[in-house]
C-alpha cells in the first residue's frame, strides 16, 4: 500500500514536471487537470463514483400525500397577501387562519431535468439528503444579501447538487459561497463532492446507469467542469441543467393540488418557470384556536413534481414585487 502511494504520487509529479516544461503550448493547464482527474477516478473506482449520494436526495416517493386535497376541494376567498404577515423571529412568517397566497423566488434543484410546464401536478415536501442544511442556510441568509443575485444564488445551488468540491470552486460562485456561508459551512462542500470527471470514465458510468440518469449524471459533470473553469455565463450554466423541451405529462396528479403539511395548515404551488412559484396556503380555524404558532417558513420545503422528469424546487421568504402599503385584512390575535 505504501509503494502505491508512492507511486501515485510520482506520477502525479512526473505529469506536472512534463507539463511545465512544455508550458509554452496552449492548454497545457487544461491537460493537467484532465490528467489529476482521471488518476482521481481510476483511484476512487466507478464502484464508489456511482455510489456517492445525491446533495438533495428529495423525490416525489418523499411526499405524504395523506389527505392531500384536489384542486376545487376549499372555496379559496379573500386571499391575503402573506408576507404581510409578521415575521417570525427565525425566520418565516407567523400564520393566522384563512387563505394567504405569495408569489416568490424559487431555486431548480435538480439539474439535467425539464423545466416546469403548465398542468404539472407539485406537492410539498422537505428538503431531504446530505446538503440539505447547507442548502437552507443558503436560502435564508440570501434574505439579509439583497445585493447577491437570484442567478448567483441560482449557479451556487446548481454547483453544490452537481456535487462540486469547493475546493473547484472558481469565479463568482466562490465569491457568493463565501458570502452566504461559513468557514466550517464551506468544509462541508468537500465531504461527499466528486471533482471533474474524464470522458472515459463518464462514458462508463452512464453505460451502467439507467436512461433516465443519464442525463442527469451528464449535467452535473457539465456543471463542475464549468465552475472549475471560472469562466461561465448563467446562459451557459443554464443549457446544462435545465432541459430543453418539456417531460412527458402525468395527469393524475393535477396542477393545484393541496399537500396537508406536518404542522396543519394546506398548501400548494403554481410554478412559472423555476425561478417564480406561486404559493398558496390554507390556515383552518382549529389549528390556530388551539394556541399553538404555527410558522411559515420556505426555507427548507421544496415543491416536489409528480412528474419524476420535472424540477424539484427550493422555495423561499422572499416575495417578488411585494405592495407593503396595503393592509391586511385579517385580525391575527
Amino acid at each position: 500500500m505504501k509503494n502505491l502511494k508512492m507511486n501515485r504520487h510520482f506520477i502525479i509529479f512526473s505529469l506536472l514536471i512534463t507539463f511545465s516544461t512544455y508550458s509554452q503550448f496552449s492548454g497545457w493547464k487544461d491537460k493537467i487537470t484532465q490528467a489529476g482527474a482521471a488518476l482521481g477516478a481510476k483511484t476512487l473506482g466507478l464502484d464508489k463514483i456511482l455510489k456517492k449520494p445525491a446533495a438533495i436526495t428529495t423525490s416525489f416517493e418523499d411526499v405524504d400525500k395523506t389527505n392531500s386535497k384536489l384542486p376545487d376541494f376549499f372555496l379559496v376567498n379573500n386571499l391575503q397577501p402573506l408576507y404581510l404577515l409578521p415575521k417570525a423571529p427565525n425566520g418565516g412568517y407567523i400564520l393566522c387562519d384563512g387563505f394567504y397566497e405569495m408569489t416568490n423566488k424559487s431555486y431548480c434543484l435538480h439539474a439535467g431535468t425539464f423545466a416546469p410546464s403548465k398542468g404539472d401536478g407539485y406537492m410539498y415536501s422537505p428538503t431531504l439528503g446530505p446538503k440539505q442544511e447547507i442548502v437552507t442556510t443558503i436560502l435564508k441568509n440570501a434574505e439579509n444579501h439583497p445585493e447577491i443575485s437570484q442567478h448567483d444564488i441560482q449557479i451556487l445551488l446548481w454547483t453544490i447538487i452537481a456535487r462540486t468540491r469547493f475546493a473547484d470552486y472558481a469565479g463568482q460562485v466562490k465569491l457568493t459561497a463565501i458570502a452566504l456561508l461559513s468557514t466550517l459551512e464551506l468544509t462541508h462542500l468537500e465531504g461527499g463532492m466528486l471533482g471533474v470527471l474524464p470522458q472515459s470514465v463518464m462514458d462508463k458510468a452512464k453505460s451502467t446507469l439507467p436512461e433516465n440518469l443519464q442525463s442527469i449524471f451528464a449535467a452535473e459533470n457539465e456543471i463542475r467542469q464549468l465552475v472549475a473553469s471560472g469562466n461561465y455565463t448563467y446562459a451557459e450554466m443554464e443549457q446544462y441543467a435545465i432541459l430543453a423541451g418539456m417531460a412527458p405529462t402525468r395527469s393524475d396528479v393535477p396542477s393545484g393540488i393541496w399537500t396537508l403539511h406536518p404542522d396543519g395548515y394546506y398548501i400548494r404551488y403554481f410554478p412559472s418557470g423555476y425561478s417564480v412559484t406561486r404559493v398558496q396556503i390554507y390556515v383552518p380555524k382549529e389549528i390556530i384556536a388551539s394556541g399553538k404558532t404555527i410558522i411559515y417558513d420556505a426555507t427548507n420545503d421544496i415543491a416536489c413534481p409528480a412528474n419524476t422528469g420535472s424540477q424539484r424546487l427550493a422555495q423561499t421568504n422572499e416575495p417578488l414585487n411585494p405592495l407593503y402599503s396595503i393592509k391586511i385584512k385579517t385580525n391575527c390575535k
